[in-house]
């Protein structure tokens, strides 16, 4: 039972992983496209905290994951995450 957990855990994380990459791709896109300074920053702001938040999350999906485990992740979660360079 604490086995499944755990997976489900890593696959939630890997989620997260995936839900904050889409945002962080959207402002990306946004980033110096309005004529406001104001509006610009914030998106600036926007994207950077999406980045760390990316960071973190990552990490703790690093600790959660045995490393002399077989592959942790299905292949469907290794192809999203090579897609979104994570």
């Amino acid at each position: 039972m604490a086995e499944d957990y755990a997976h489900g855990r890593r696959d939630g994380l890997r989620l997260a992983l995936a839900v904050l990459a889409a945002e962080e791709a959207k402002w990306a896109a946004l980033l110096g496209e309005s004529s406001s300074w104001r509006t610009n920053t914030i998106r600036e702001v926007r994207h950077k905290t999406l980045q760390v938040a990316q960071t973190r999350v990552r990490t703790v999906l690093n600790r959660h994951t045995p490393k002399d485990d077989e592959p942790a992740m299905s292949d469907e979660f290794a192809k999203a995450l090579d897609q979104i360079a994570l």
